[in-house]
């Protein structure tokens, strides 16, 4: 089998690298309580796109610290009740994409939600200072704060918390039926989503991003999407003097702590020659789940398209 990694006999076992704060539960309570204070102001605006058989909206709220955030968000015409529901995430600096890419799951009897992160490629807002779009660096945001709740990817976990809870107030979705999904960036955030929503009853995310920093840097793969690990280091902190103090400090953001939490069932897709998000990063979030998780191993295959994979994600979000 090849390996750009470790074998897969021991990514089954591997626990991770990097460190967990100590106060990493409390951290995430206070930031839960900061969100469900915040009035979300939801607003749905009828979408220029439109089909025959669904409805499109733009939906916003107002997250954590002000911003104002947006997402796609599609539901069926016809439906004999409280129906099934969706939320999407993107890749790192993406958007969340067309509309068409939502219309399997309405032909299908669900509603999807699809995030914009904010500060990236679509069109929620990053508050912190200015408006409009920040796209890359977002590992890093807010690491040299003396306060680590200003962590932007704290913001953009509890975004999509914040969404899971409004799109289970809409009279046509079943609460009690909504799963989360997406590949990279929007893998990590849907195990993020499930972890901080424990009504999320399934997660399907494909090799997660936002795991195990510090095994990335010792892997020398600090490059593309984790390539501002290594600015950070280079700019301000270049004989890594302050290592251990910075990876403990992004141990709040990673999917790996967060992982225990996770009530859902889970589908995940692992590419074992991704250097990208290295395999053992993944793993060691799978292995820190307690929920049931199945597996899709692809041995040849990278950070790229996995043969099959959306139609399991299908076929297992489907049984909601």
């Amino acid at each position: 089998m090849p390996v750009v990694d470790m074998p897969l006999d021991k990514l089954r076992t591997y626990e991770g690298r990097n460190p967990k704060p100590a106060d990493f539960d409390t951290y995430w309570e206070q930031a839960l309580e900061e969100m469900k204070a915040v009035d979300p102001q939801v607003e749905l605006v009828p979408a220029e796109f439109q089909v025959p058989f669904a409805e499109c909206f733009h939906l916003y709220f107002t997250g954590v610290k002000g911003a104002r955030v947006h997402a796609k968000y599609v539901r069926p015409k016809q439906s004999a009740g409280p129906h099934p529901a969706v939320l999407q995430f993107h890749g790192y600096t993406g958007s969340s994409g067309d509309w068409t890419d939502k219309l399997t799951y309405a032909a299908l009897g669900f509603s999807i939600a699809a995030l914009d992160v904010r500060g990236q490629g679509g069109r929620s807002e990053d508050s912190g200072g200015v408006t409009g779009n920040t796209h890359h660096g977002h590992i890093i945001r807010g690491l040299d704060s003396t306060d680590p709740h200003q962590l932007l990817f704290r913001h953009i976990f509890l975004d999509t918390a914040q969404l899971a809870r409004i799109v289970m107030s809409f009279d046509e979705v079943d609460e009690n039926r909504v799963a989360s999904t997406g590949w990279s960036q929007g893998g990590g955030l849907a195990i993020a989503c499930a972890a901080l929503e424990p009504r999320i009853r399934r997660t399907a995310p494909v090799y997660p991003f936002l795991s195990d920093y510090k095994r990335v840097w010792e892997m020398d793969l600090s490059k593309d999407a984790y390539a501002e690990l290594r600015t950070f280091f280079r700019h301000f902190d270049p004989q890594h003097l302050r290592e251990e103090e910075l990876f403990t400090r992004l141990g709040y953001i990673d999917i790996q702590n967060l992982a225990p939490r996770i009530e859902a069932e889970v589908l995940i897709g692992v590419g074992l020659m991704d250097t990208i998000c290295p395999p053992s990063t993944q793993f060691a979030a799978i292995n820190k789940m307690k929920a049931p998780v199945q597996t899709e191993i692809y041995p040849d295959f990278g950070h790229e398209g996995l043969p099959g994979m959306h139609d399991k994600i299908i076929r297992f979000l489907s049984e909601l």
